[in-house]
């Protein structure tokens, strides 16, 4: 029986000194029926450079660059899965990378169970050298704002891919990006995912990720909580959904205030 096709879609911007641990994790794959769309944001390092050297991927040299990374990357993964044809879709942002039997592992959970159509799995994170294994599923969309999978981590049905897009790609709140506009997505409106508990994936965390910025407690880090309810109201007023201000969302629109 032919193996299903799997797309891995990854998302690069400046990060050429990852690129080569991020394909090689693809390489050595169990599953070998799968293709690799690379897309790249205007780098001006030698990221094209360093992926030329691997045969059979797919480049997208994208020249225009927009102001706000969240909306670049959710447009580069778009233009990517344009360029796909497998039936299962991977997200890959370039510094990260997978465990060897991870695209494998993935389909057949997808194979087992038709009717799902994201699986996310868990990362072990890579922090100053520290390593940790995220386990305990349980505390993935449960809570008020719970632990959310890294882009990484999520895998989907081609068939999802554009009705996703197309929700989560609202133009406003610039610092909430793709993997937390995919989860208020699926916790509220499909509610159709599957939460594999199994670490497949290796997230970097680093001084050069785009969260760095938001040190817990900080000012910024208010502030883009604050984004994400406003975020989360907007998504369910276009949804038709109730919403309903809680005590948090008071707690960081107070603090927000006196500290602005």
């Amino acid at each position: 029986m032919k193996k299903i096709k799997a797309s891995v879609l990854i998302a690069n911007y400046n990060n050429q000194k990852y690129i080569k641990a991020c394909i090689d994790s693809l390489i050595v794959q169990t599953h070998k029926n799968f293709e690799i769309i690379f897309h790249d944001d205007c780098s001006n390092d030698n990221s094209i450079k360093y992926v030329k050297k691997y045969k059979n991927i797919k480049i997208i040299k994208n020249k225009k660059r927009g102001k706000y990374g969240s909306f670049n990357q959710i447009a580069a993964y778009e233009r990517a899965f344009n360029l796909s044809s497998g039936e299962i879709i991977f997200l890959l942002d370039s510094d990260d990378l997978f465990l060897k039997n991870k695209i494998e592992t993935i389909i057949q959970v997808f194979e087992k169970d038709k009717k799902i159509k994201v699986i996310y799995d868990l990362p072990i994170i890579l922090s100053n050298k520290k390593k940790e294994i995220v386990h305990n599923k349980t505390k993935i969309f449960k809570n008020i704002w719970p632990y959310i999978p890294p882009q990484s981590c999520i895998s989907l049905r081609r068939r999802n891919f554009k009705k996703i897009i197309k929700k989560i790609n609202i133009k406003k709140y610039h610092d909430i990006w793709m993997d937390f506009r995919i989860a208020i997505y699926q916790e509220y409106l499909a509610k159709n995912f599957f939460v594999l508990d199994e670490n497949l994936t290796i997230y970097r965390k680093s001084d050069n990720n785009a969260s760095a910025k938001f040190r817990k407690f900080s000012k910024n880090w208010w502030k883009r909580r604050l984004d994400a309810h406003n975020y989360v109201k907007l998504f369910f007023k276009k949804n038709n959904l109730n919403y309903r201000k809680n005590f948090d969302y008071y707690l960081t629109k107070l603090i927000v205030y006196f500290t602005a």
